[in-house]
């Protein structure tokens, strides 16, 4: 369905666990070479060699995407290895602490703020100057739910998605006629790394999901990177500036 990945090179930052790590095997099976970033080296590395038993083109680089200067240098590389960047995926975020605000920790703030929308802007900043080089490109940002609600007890991670969204719609506008989409997704429950066996397995916690979403169960993670594929694709060559909720009906309600 999506040969046309094939050759491309594409970025997915925090994609060594949960939906990045499953976006960039679904880009990787589709010919895809792929870098895939995160803070901890030891551990990148590691699933790089993983995926790369699987005969997938995928890299692993270092990079904090809260720094400008480690996602500048970032971009610069996968451009020196591979001569471009057409693809790219900013997955990369944070939960922080739930507190109401008055309760809120100033650290946790910033480092909210600092992953979830600095880095997505760093990311864009670097990213767009090189689909500008190469032609154009696609950009996805992922947000969430949080980004269309304003749950109490989490104002530092609904404020940084709410910027996010803004800004997604914003680099839209800006690069439409650059041939250079640039959408979002707003995932919800999703089975990631985040929810232990226990978790998942426990009566209360499943009914509580049935109570939560309206398709009564959870996505998985390869249910989240399907979406970012089509957006990613010709399939969806005249969407830009769009949010598309993978959530089961929960904002729908």
């Amino acid at each position: 369905m999506y040969s046309e990945f094939n050759k491309k090179v594409v970025l997915v930052t925090g994609g060594t666990s949960g939906i990045g790590k499953a976006t960039a095997v679904s880009f990787g099976k589709a010919g895809a070479t792929v870098v895939i970033c995160g803070r901890r080296e030891s551990f990148g590395k590691e699933v790089e060699k993983e995926l790369r038993l699987q005969d997938l083109n995928i890299y692993f680089r270092t990079c904090d995407v809260a720094q400008h200067d480690e996602v500048k240098g970032l971009i610069d590389g996968i451009i020196e290895d591979f001569g471009c960047l057409d693809i790219a995926f900013n997955n990369a975020g944070v939960d922080g602490k739930s507190n109401l605000l008055h309760e809120a920790d100033i650290d946790d703030w910033h480092n909210m703020i600092n992953v979830n929308l600095n880095g997505v802007f760093y990311c864009l900043k670097y990213e767009i100057a090189a689909m500008l080089k190469n032609g154009g490109g696609a950009i996805v940002n992922n947000a969430s739910v949080s980004a269309h609600r304003g749950y109490a007890a989490l104002p530092g991670y609904i404020a940084s998605k709410h910027g996010l969204l803004g800004l997604t719609k914003s680099a839209a506008s800006g690069y439409a006629d650059k041939n250079i989409r640039i959408n979002s997704i707003s995932p919800g429950l999703i089975e990631t790394p985040i929810f232990n066996d226990d978790t998942l397995k426990s009566a209360k916690f499943q009914n509580w999901v049935k109570q939560v979403v309206p398709m009564k169960h959870m996505a998985s993670p390869d249910e989240v990177a399907n979406s970012v594929l089509w957006l990613s694709s010709s399939y969806a060559s005249h969407v830009t500036g769009t949010d598309l909720a993978v959530d089961g009906g929960i904002l729908a309600k």
